[in-house]
C-alpha cells in the first residue's frame, strides 16, 4: 500500500515525525526517572531486558507519585500514537474496499490484517505488563510477557 499517496507526503511525514519525537520524549522521561532512582538492592535483575518495572523493584524510595507521572506521560503519548495508528487503517481500509476486484481487496487485505495483528499482540501484551496489578506479579510471568512483546512482533 502507498501511505504517500493515500495521506499526502506531507501528512506521512508529520505521522512520523511524531511518532519518533513522542518515542524519544517517553524515554527521555523513563531514562531521566530511572537514573535518579537510588538503588539499595543491588543491581542484579533476574530477566532478559532491563526493563523499568523491574529496575523499580530495585529501588529503595518510594516511587510511586513519580512513576504515576511518568505512566500519565506514556499513556497520553500511547493513546495519541494508537489514534494515529487506527485513523491510518482507517483511510487503508476505506482505500482497499474502493479497489475494484474481489482478488485485489484479498491481496490488499491479507497484508494489512498480519500487521494489526501483531500491534494488537504487542499493545495488549505491554498493557498487561506495565498495568497488571502487583498481587499477579511472578518473575516468570514478568519474564513470558517481556519476551512476548519484545521480541514476538519484531520476528
Amino acid at each position: 500500500l502507498h501511505y504517500g499517496t493515500l495521506l499526502g507526503s506531507r501528512a506521512c511525514v508529520h505521522m512520523a515525525a511524531a511518532a519518533w519525537g513522542s518515542g524519544f520524549l517517553n524515554a527521555l522521561l523513563h531514562t531521566a526517572n530511572t537514573f535518579s532512582l537510588p538503588l539499595c538492592q543491588g543491581n542484579a535483575l533476574d530477566q532478559f531486558f532491563c526493563e523499568i518495572p523491574q529496575i523499580l523493584k530495585l529501588s529503595c524510595t518510594d516511587y510511586y507519585f513519580r512513576e504515576a507521572g511518568l505512566l500519565m506521560v506514556s499513556v497520553c503519548l500511547g493513546f495519541g500514537c494508537f489514534i494515529f495508528i487506527v485513523l491510518s487503517y482507517v483511510q487503508t481500509f476505506r482505500a482497499v474496499l474502493r479497489i475494484p476486484s474481489e482478488q485485489g481487496r484479498h491481496k490488499a487485505f491479507s497484508t494489512c490484517l498480519p500487521h494489526l495483528s501483531v500491534i494488537s499482540l504487542f499493545l495488549s501484551s505491554v498493557m498487561f505488563a506495565y498495568l497488571k496489578p502487583p498481587s499477579i506479579s511472578s518473575p516468570a510471568l514478568d519474564l513470558v510477557v517481556a519476551v512476548l512483546y519484545s521480541v514476538v512482533p519484531p520476528w
